[in-house]
């Protein structure tokens, strides 16, 4: 098992099927871990389970407050962020055609904009110490594309092209980032999936299955240990084989 002891983490999206193996995942690596998301009887629910984990209710969508979440969050870790999760995201789908502004711009300011301020911010705290991780989700549909998620595609897109900007950045500061980019895994999102349409995806995955969150997890905690110290700028696709860059 790979030790994280001691570390200061921050996880966003904590709610989600993700997000919560994700914290699990530290919490077993003995980190101390902030969690965060918008529902706070699901952050209660997951303090209570964890009895060492620290919470915070925030909201990603709130700009203008994200310096300040930061500040409260490593101050809640003691002072310090190690590593943050960007996992936060939302999809909100329509043809192009049919598609609003208001739908593209809320996909792309929670999804791609909040995942830059949080580093933004989070690395000027890393700086201090010289040392850093940053791993974003972002998803397959990123590389590929898929109907009526032009809004989703174009942000997760854009976190992995961020992602290697804030790489080239950091990288001589012990600052690491890189994304993990999730096929179609088994969360309370595909569960609405219909059975005929799950058959269809999972006719397109080798693996011919669905992944499990803690198969996210895992390969999160893989790049946050110092077993990934030389890993930066990178995407791992955690797919079952679905798409093979």
């Amino acid at each position: 098992m790979i030790s994280l002891e001691n570390r200061k983490v921050i996880v966003t999206g904590a709610t989600g099927g993700i997000g919560s193996s994700v914290v699990e995942k530290f919490i077993e690596a003995k980190s101390t871990v902030l969690a965060t998301g918008r529902n706070t009887s699901k952050l209660e629910e997951l303090k209570n389970k964890f009895k060492n984990l620290k919470t915070l209710t925030f909201d990603t969508s709130k700009h203008e407050d994200i310096e300040k979440f930061i500040d409260n969050s490593s101050n809640e870790l003691g002072g310090n962020v190690d590593i943050l999760i960007n996992n936060a995201g939302i999809n909100q789908d329509n043809l192009t055609i049919r598609m609003d502004i208001e739908e593209w711009k809320k996909v792309i300011d929670i999804n791609l904009t909040s995942t830059f301020l949080l580093s933004k911010f989070a690395i000027k705290k890393m700086l201090k110490n010289k040392y850093g991780k940053i791993v974003n989700i972002t998803s397959v549909i990123g590389h590929t594309g898929n109907v009526g998620q032009s809004n989703y595609a174009a942000s997760k897109a854009a976190i992995i092209s961020m992602s290697k900007s804030l790489a080239l950045e950091y990288a001589k500061k012990n600052i690491t980032v890189n994304c993990i980019s999730p096929g179609y895994i088994t969360t309370n999102m595909t569960d609405q999936i219909n059975e005929k349409w799950k058959e269809i995806i999972k006719s397109k995955i080798p693996m011919d299955k669905f992944g499990l969150p803690k198969d996210v997890a895992n390969t999160v905690i893989f790049l946050s240990s110092e077993s990934a110290n030389y890993i930066t700028g990178q995407t791992i696709h955690v797919n079952g084989g679905m798409y093979m860059a």
